[in-house]
């Protein structure tokens, strides 16, 4: 009990203070609720619309989860082979870096021109806005594998496909990890901002919505519920983490 209380605690406590400190703001200030409005304002409007809500946060989880799914794909394909041809990775790294400085909100409505309406554009942009931190860390896991490991694998004569699976897979892992709570973090914001866009379904397209009709109670239980979405999804992949990795807390420790 006492584990869960230092774990799970101080963030709970952290929770409720913010909470309400900004109850607080709002009754002290008289805050229209147009501008602000307070935590009660927001769970009446959820509860207005329970089915709304949760049917459109299905839509953002799950499309980005299928985007989150692409980028882990492609970026540890690619990875590998960064990793075991050098030249290309000198080559293909700076491209990279270029494409992924190019802001994703400007990419979002050519996204709606080239693969048209629908689904499409938020699961491209939440592959896009991950891929690159995959990469990195991925890459960076390959990269700390020990020499006196790859010597030892090559005096087994181990082939290059058993290296990497015995030897350079696990020891980057951690990395690897890293990578994912960073990507874990970002597909949400990828998905919403495609859904802005393209006000179709989605919690971005009810956050869309409602600005226009001044509607900010609902904007907010949107908000709410996509940073619930956020929080579960990281800890789901700590969760998994752990379960994996349970040597690299050891380790750690």
């Amino acid at each position: 009990m006492r584990p869960l209380l230092s774990r799970f605690g101080p963030p709970a406590v952290g929770a409720v203070v913010a909470i309400a400190g900004w109850w607080a703001a709002t009754v002290v200030f008289d805050i229209r609720s147009f501008f602000l409005p307070a935590p009660p304002e927001i769970v009446h409007r959820f509860l207005e619309q329970p089915v709304f809500l949760l049917k459109e946060a299905q839509a953002t989880l799950l499309g980005t989860l299928a985007g989150l799914g692409i980028a882990i794909v492609a970026a540890l394909s690619l990875a590998v082979l960064l990793a075991a041809v050098p030249i290309v990775e000198r080559a293909t790294l700076p491209l990279l870096v270029v494409l992924n400085s190019v802001p994703k909100v400007a990419i979002a409505p050519l996204l709606i021109v080239w693969l048209g309406y629908g689904p499409k554009p938020k699961i491209f942009l939440a592959a896009l806005i991950c891929f690159f931190p995959l990469v990195v860390s991925a890459m960076s896991g390959f990269a700390s594998t020990p020499a006196d490991l790859t010597e030892l694998s090559r005096s087994l004569r181990a082939s290059w496909w058993q290296t990497y699976l015995k030897i350079r897979i696990p020891w980057a892992l951690p990395q690897i990890f890293v990578g994912f709570k960073v990507a874990i973090s970002l597909a949400p914001v990828g998905a919403v901002v495609a859904e802005v866009y393209n006000p179709d379904h989605g919690l971005g397209a009810v956050v869309a919505l409602s600005s226009t009709s001044a509607d900010t109670p609902l904007a907010f239980a949107a908000i709410t519920l996509l940073a619930v979405i956020s929080v579960a999804l990281y800890y789901v992949v700590v969760a998994v983490e752990r379960l994996v990795l349970p040597w690299a807390r050891e380790i750690s420790g």
